[in-house]
């Protein structure tokens, strides 16, 4: 892969069947893990549970089993939206210790379209716009 692709590129190229689902999140779990440390993009990220997540994504797909146009693309979302079993913290200390048990509506459709949740990307507190 030459370059990451934009979201609809990844929707394109595993439809086509060039790239599986395992392999993008995979390579987009290199490029966070090689750039992270001086971007500071993501507050929760988890290498292991996104590829696994990839591979469940993988097997869905390989036999018949789409869900949606976006399934199996890796997708971070705002540090503002829970994702159930994640750490939400919506960028403030006050909730630095807060997992929550259910998924807000933006993940709850992501997932049942089949897109591969990889992380929780940094933002200012509460999304004021505060830096």
């Amino acid at each position: 892969m030459d370059g990451f692709p934009g979201i609809a590129e990844a929707a394109r190229l595993l439809e086509a069947g060039e790239v599986s689902p395992t392999e993008l999140t995979r390579e987009a779990v290199e490029r966070i893990a090689s750039a992270d440390a001086e971007l500071n993009s993501f507050i929760g990220f988890d290498p292991e549970a996104a590829i696994a997540a990839a591979r469940v994504s993988e097997n869905e797909l390989a036999a018949g089993g789409k869900r949606g146009r976006l399934h199996g693309v890796p997708i971070a979302l705002k540090d503002l939206f829970a994702v159930k079993g994640m750490g939400l913290t919506c960028g403030s200390r006050i909730l630095e210790n807060f997992v929550p048990r259910y998924d807000s509506g933006v993940a709850e459709r992501l997932k049942s379209g089949g897109a591969v949740i990889i992380g929780k990307n940094n933002m200012d507190e509460f999304a004021m716009g505060s830096s």
